[in-house]
């Protein structure tokens, strides 16, 4: 995962781990895919990447697109 900054304090926030109650992880819904898989109604899915900023706090999500 690539470097991120505070927006707020301008620090190297931290990676974290975010996880659903009932699964290891949350995922996103990226759209529909292409083809048969598409057609029958699946979509892509993304994991979310979760940092923190060791200074105030804030908590971002950004989603695992590649």
């Amino acid at each position: 995962m690539e470097q991120r900054r505070c927006p707020d304090c301008g620090v190297t926030m931290e990676e974290t781990k975010v996880r659903d109650t009932e699964s290891s992880r949350l995922l996103i819904t990226t759209g529909k895919r292409d083809g048969l898989l598409g057609t029958i109604g699946l979509e892509n899915r993304a994991e979310l990447q979760g940092v923190c900023c060791p200074e105030c706090g804030l908590v971002r999500l950004y989603a695992d697109l590649e």
